[in-house]
């Protein structure tokens, strides 16, 4: 392996590409920790440190996770990559309610370039909408509950629409981030800015677990251990579905006639499912933040919400949170995955799966094999998810960050960009990680 790291630096396209994203993922850091303009930096340090060992430590956990510790400082990339995922959610629910995104969808190069405009702008706005919310909040007192000192020096009308603008900007400007990473660096640079935002975390809630007790962060390394080998394990599950090609005679030369298969994968949906879920269980995280009296009686909603879709460790967010992963898994395959369109494509190559005729036979099998494999799929993303929260109990809520949600999406992105590495050597006649 260390070889192969050494094949792709002495590349020079490839190392170009390395340096590229790691050098957008240092600036990604070093904006997370600067603090954005009117925000008293003391203060707010030691305020989210009160946050994260209160009582409600697992609201601000789960906020903390998707952002790298950067939203409760109140920093220039605080929003985080939240805006642009829950953009792509409403972008990716469109297209089956709308058929004008529908058709957008079936365009090509062209139709994806507009959606992507359309995604764009959503982004743009729900990251005024958040930046709006989060400053609110921090004017109010009500984003760190506890704080007894205000955590913006600077209150003014100026002071906040400054703050606001910066917060927003700063996630516009992760959204361009993980853009150029996907076109001009190495693997997907959303899911590369969650993973690192995730790991980010790690030492910090590591070090919080092994405070609480030896045997804890043992029996934790445990489930962490046994989630990762499942998740290995399974990511390189595929069902081959062999494919003939029929002989052809093209002038006097003679194609076809050859052997292959069509992979679908066991999580065919990767780590997306999960990334949605977990975005939609932030939001009325988010809303019981920003309709909170503080202290005063809550509203029917907040305790509902802080019931059930705020702490990991019940019953009722660990349903939710389940079924909403199944949805997402079936629903982004249906959307990526069109057994149509490859039954045509087949056809129209002269290919043909044996034992099963061209055309709609072939379109019923593909979708038959695809639903069993898409639920087997589903089950294992929501069980390696929500799997630590019912052995860890109460300490789920201190240890989401090693939970199953941050263990699988740093697997799958870390499988991922190395298989996009290794499939950049390979073209260049190297040795690929694994011999």
């Amino acid at each position: 392996m260390l070889s192969a790291f050494g094949s792709a630096f002495r590349t020079p396209d490839l190392r170009r590409k390395i340096l590229f994203t790691l050098g957008l993922i240092v600036l990604y850091r070093l904006g997370a920790m600067m603090p954005s303009p009117g925000v008293d930096f003391k203060v707010v340090q030691q305020c989210s440190a009160d946050a994260l060992g209160g009582d409600s430590a697992g609201v601000y956990t789960l906020i903390n996770l998707f952002s790298g510790g950067a939203l409760l400082q109140l920093s220039v990339f605080a929003i985080g990559i939240m805006p642009y995922i829950t953009a792509s959610i409403i972008v990716q629910l469109l297209t089956v309610v709308i058929p004008k995104f529908e058709e957008l969808r079936k365009e090509g190069q062209s139709g994806q370039a507009k959606m992507t405009q359309y995604t764009r702008y959503i982004t743009i706005a729900l990251a005024l909408l958040q930046s709006t919310g989060f400053v609110a909040l921090a004017n109010s007192g009500n984003l760190l509950r506890g704080c007894d000192q205000p955590i913006l020096a600077d209150s003014s009308i100026f002071g906040l629409v400054v703050t606001t603008l910066v917060m927003s900007a700063g996630g516009v400007l992760l959204m361009w981030f993980g853009e150029l990473i996907t076109e001009r660096g190495v693997g997907n640079g959303m899911s590369l800015l969650i993973f690192i935002s995730i790991g980010a975390g790690l030492p910090t809630m590591g070090k919080s677990i092994l405070d609480q007790g030896g045997l804890k962060f043992t029996l934790i390394m445990l489930a962490v251990l046994a989630i990762l080998v499942g998740v290995v394990f399974i990511e390189q599950g595929q069902r081959r579905i062999p494919v003939q090609y029929a002989k052809r005679m093209v002038g006097r030369r003679m194609y076809g006639g050859t052997s292959t298969y069509l992979p679908l994968k066991v999580n065919q949906a990767g780590v997306i499912p999960v990334i949605f879920a977990s975005s939609l269980l932030y939001l009325p995280t988010l809303v019981a933040q920003l309709t909170s009296n503080n202290g005063t009686e809550e509203h029917w909603w907040n305790k509902i919400i802080n019931q059930y879709l705020s702490n990991p460790a019940d019953t009722g967010y660990i349903i939710i949170y389940f079924l909403l992963i199944i949805f997402f898994t079936y629903f982004y395959v249906a959307i990526t995955f069109n057994p149509e369109e490859r039954a045509d494509e087949m056809k129209k190559y002269g290919g043909f799966i044996p034992g099963i005729r061209p055309g709609r036979p072939t379109v019923e099998y593909l979708q038959y094999v695809l639903t069993r494999i898409t639920l087997v799929g589903s089950l294992y993303l929501g069980i390696i998810t929500v799997l630590p929260n019912f052995f860890l109990g109460a300490a789920a809520t201190a240890s989401m960050a090693f939970g199953g949600t941050s263990i699988l999406i740093i697997v799958v992105v870390a499988l991922d960009t190395a298989k996009q590495i290794e499939s950049q050597l390979l073209q260049r006649n190297y040795e690929g990680f694994l011999r």
